[in-house]
């Protein structure tokens, strides 16, 4: 199975690590976290990985190589220009077939087999993979009528909601809906979907997941899979 995985960005809220690695190979434990997502790609048959890099692409590529280590078939796809999140698909080869795009700076026990046969199982262009995030609020929230009146008063609720995990399964025919060379990201292709009436559905994620964005994200990350390596490495 084919698999895209996004390394092409600054990771700008992780400096000043980040100016001189990629945030793809932030180390948590000993490892970076791109080797995790690399290898549990490939536990799930994912092994045709393609890596779309930018930033400090040498240093990704000389640690990764051809993939073998990691147990996939690993080849490379350089923007000459910052593309955003979705254009830089339509650069890569090969792309025939469903197949998965996904951050590459992301820790998660997601299950991408489950995932795949959902999203082949609803018929949908697109399924993405989604994580009920728990939001609190420290100020009191009010809720008004049209008129201004107040009509309940909730102090410091707590609120979820579903949010993008930054994994999504794709059909190829998404292809002819992202222009060659042209900025796009991919909650903007996901809309420009639904505006074309191609249906897109959700596959709900109920175990852990964790966007590496800030330095808070990244403490809370070396500490997870410390404590529980074996879940975020399943067969090692």
């Amino acid at each position: 199975m084919r698999a895209v995985v996004l390394a092409g960005g600054k990771g700008t809220r992780l400096a000043p690590y980040t100016t001189v690695l990629p945030k793809p190979l932030m180390p948590i434990g000993e490892v970076p976290i791109l080797e995790v997502v690399l290898r549990q790609l490939g536990h799930h048959h994912f092994d045709d990985v393609s890596l779309a890099v930018g930033y400090l692409a040498e240093l990704l590529m000389a640690y990764c190589g051809d993939g073998s280590k990691f147990g996939i078939k690993l080849d490379y796809s350089r923007e000459s220009q910052p593309l955003g999140t979705a254009g830089p698909i339509a650069l890569v080869d090969r792309l025939s077939d469903t197949f998965l795009v996904m951050n590459g700076d992301l820790l998660t026990t997601i299950d991408y087999t489950k995932m795949l046969a959902q999203h082949r199982a609803s018929g949908a262009i697109t399924t993405v993979a989604t994580y009920d995030k728990t939001v609190k609020i420290d100020l009191g929230v009010l809720e008004l009528s049209k008129e201004g009146r107040i009509v309940d008063y909730i102090e410091k609720p707590t609120m979820r909601y579903p949010v993008s995990m930054g994994i999504y399964l794709f059909d190829a025919r998404v292809l002819s809906f992202i222009p060659t060379g042209e900025r796009l990201d991919l909650p903007d292709l996901v809309k420009k979907l639904m505006a074309a009436g191609e249906k897109v559905m959700a596959y709900r994620h109920e175990g852990y997941w964790l966007d590496i964005g800030r330095h808070d994200d990244y403490q809370e990350a070396v500490r997870e899979f410390e404590a529980h390596r074996a879940e975020f490495l399943p067969g090692t």
